[in-house]
């Protein structure tokens, strides 16, 4: 497995390329602006983009999408809960065209030797998704290393992530962290010492 980054666009959304090194088969995750740059990212690996991976809909996570789409041909995978009409606000979710694909809870997308595994964790937005491959967690705005996303625009809510967040700290084992924003991080390190993640694990009903 090959993971490599970009810092993309005026807010600085990381943008992740995910490869099987056997196959050469590659994701791009969240391409957030800058397409031009996140294709040379994937022609300096040798990667073949099959999936265009969007964590949720906001336009700082997707506005690198369609570049990137029409010079790969990759198919573009979101949550419904954020896919809305075209000419929609960008900070209400992504206008999905023809090349879009639903997933949802529990999808699991083959890639190469690699298999990418969708959890629905809602909060930041409606359509939130973290996305497992192996020890690895593709966290979009919903975990960030000492923090979580707002909740405060269009389809958030602090309960739900809240809850994303207990259920992630529930998992079995450490995973590597790869948010949408800032640094990288372990899900043993925010067990410690993530302040949203203690309150959603005390809080009662979350």
């Amino acid at each position: 497995m090959l993971i490599q980054s970009l810092q993309v666009g005026e807010i600085g959304t990381n943008c992740y390329l995910l490869m099987d090194e056997a196959t050469h088969e590659a994701a791009v995750i969240d391409p957030g602006d800058e397409a031009p740059r996140i294709l040379r990212m994937a022609k300096d690996a040798g990667a073949t983009v099959k999936y265009i991976l969007l964590t949720h809909g906001h336009f700082d996570h997707t506005l690198g999408v369609e570049g990137v789409q029409k010079a790969t041909g990759a198919t573009v995978y979101i949550h419904r809960g954020d896919a809305v009409p075209k000419g929609s606000s960008f900070m209400r979710g992504y206008p999905a065209g023809p090349e879009t694909v639903f997933y949802d809870e529990g999808t699991k997308l083959p890639l190469g030797n690699l298999t990418i595994e969708v959890m629905h964790t809602p909060g930041h937005s409606r359509g939130s998704c973290v996305l497992r491959c192996g020890d690895v967690l593709f966290t979009g705005d919903t975990l960030f290393r000492d923090s979580c996303g707002r909740t405060d625009l269009p389809g958030g809510s602090y309960g739900e992530i809240l809850r994303s967040l207990k259920r992630l700290a529930q998992l079995e084992g450490d995973y590597k962290v790869y948010p949408g924003h800032e640094g990288f991080s372990d899900l043993d390190y925010e067990r410690r010492n993530n302040y949203y993640m203690h309150e959603a694990l005390r809080t009662p009903g979350i």
